[in-house]
């Protein structure tokens, strides 16, 4: 994730990853809730000053662990729009599930709370520099999706006129709104027929001609 610059010595990228690394793996153990910061400190052997002065609280921490996480998710341009946004969305939609299952064990598979990521956007809504954390990872991130459908856009695969962030916001809109109010299930099935019909309507929705 993205973060404000911080001054002081640069960071060690070594001693970010082992932190990052320590932070998933107690999340995946604990939760949320026993998320313990000191903990993750320990697991990762570094000093507690070390870990604060890169991210004060549990949540700058966790905002920068699910950065990392989405960066691992390729956004690939085979020049099949349907392929690729659904290729994309269903590996977005596994990790939102996997966040909402943290913690909980076998039994979390079939709870409906939205877990980590409500707990994210709640702590955004609360502390302004958390909710700036949490944009400035998603404006980061959404750029790729959206180079995607811009790509296509120019390519003749969407109408000249779709507006490749009101798409994507179509998108990954219905993922959320799953994932923090209804608890629906967001597996592959779902994925691949929000894609098509997202893409069916754009092709078929009179659009005004971009300029």
């Amino acid at each position: 994730m993205t973060t404000p610059a911080r001054r002081g010595r640069p960071r060690s990228g070594d001693a970010d990853g082992r932190i990052l690394r320590a932070a998933q793996d107690l999340l995946t153990e604990r939760g949320y809730d026993k998320f313990a910061i000191d903990e993750v400190a320990a697991r990762a052997t570094v000093a507690k000053t070390t870990l604060y002065r890169r991210w004060p609280t549990k949540d700058h921490l966790l905002v920068a662990l699910v950065a990392r996480i989405q960066d691992e998710v390729e956004v690939a341009d085979t020049g099949d729009i349907r392929h690729d946004l659904t290729v994309y969305l269903t590996a977005v939609a596994t990790g939102l599930d996997r966040m909402r299952r943290v913690g909980r064990g076998a039994a979390g598979e079939a709870d409906r709370s939205a877990g980590v990521v409500a707990e994210l956007v709640a702590a955004a809504a609360r502390h302004p520099d958390v909710g700036d954390a949490v944009r400035g990872l998603f404006a980061r991130r959404n750029a790729l999706p959206l180079r995607l459908l811009d790509h296509a856009r120019e390519r003749g695969a969407l109408p000249p006129g779709v507006s490749s962030e009101v798409l994507f916001d179509q998108l990954a809109g219905a993922l959320y709104y799953r994932l923090l109010i209804t608890g629906a299930p967001i597996g592959a099935d779902y994925v691949d027929e929000l894609v098509g019909q997202v893409l069916a309507g754009a092709a078929t929705t009179p659009h005004p001609e971009r300029t």
